[in-house]
């Protein structure tokens, strides 16, 4: 477990060009949830579970978190980088969760290569499961994860959004090599 669950928890909405984002922070201002608005009633079950009885209420999310977020959207696919997140959950989803972050902008690895970052090769179904319960998506990019035969799998966020999200790294990888 992550040293200290968060006393409080606040939720933002930030527009996107593929939907309003909810961000989820604490008090310190960590992201510990970030999903797309037609899934809320997922994300708060998902907060339920990792947070328990956690309020949660309504409240800013920090300005450079916002600007960070927008900025990934313009283009700079480091900027999610900067951004400061914690989640709950077992120490096999978090290592798996840290994993994700080793996936470059514009790469894919298939849910056996990722399986092998974490050192758990014969353990790919854990690993889809856990990267399909990651709270923090699109800045723990389980959209970078895709099928063996390199086909779009599930995301959490629709496919659709998976799709646009792998197009943009895409295209800004090669305008900006």
């Amino acid at each position: 477990m992550p040293a200290k669950p968060p006393e409080r928890l606040f939720l933002d909405r930030h527009p996107t060009p593929i939907g309003v984002a909810l961000l989820v922070t604490d008090e310190a201002g960590v992201l510990r949830a970030f999903d797309f608005e037609d899934y809320e009633p997922r994300m708060r079950r998902l907060m339920r579970l990792h947070y328990g009885a956690t309020p949660l209420a309504a409240g800013p999310a920090p300005a450079a978190m916002k600007a960070s977020i927008d900025r990934y959207f313009s283009g700079d696919l480091k900027a999610l980088d900067e951004i400061k997140w914690a989640t709950a959950g077992t120490e096999f989803q978090r290592s798996v969760w840290r994993a994700l972050t080793s996936i470059g902008a514009g790469e894919t690895l298939s849910y056996r290569g990722l399986a092998e970052r974490v050192g758990r090769p014969k353990a790919v179904r854990a690993v889809g499961l856990a990267n399909g319960s990651n709270p923090v998506a699109l800045v723990v990019p389980c959209h970078r994860v895709i099928g063996a035969d390199g086909s779009l799998t599930g995301y959490g966020g629709g496919l659709h959004r998976k799709q646009w999200l792998l197009e943009h790294e895409l295209a800004v990888q090669i305008e900006r090599p």
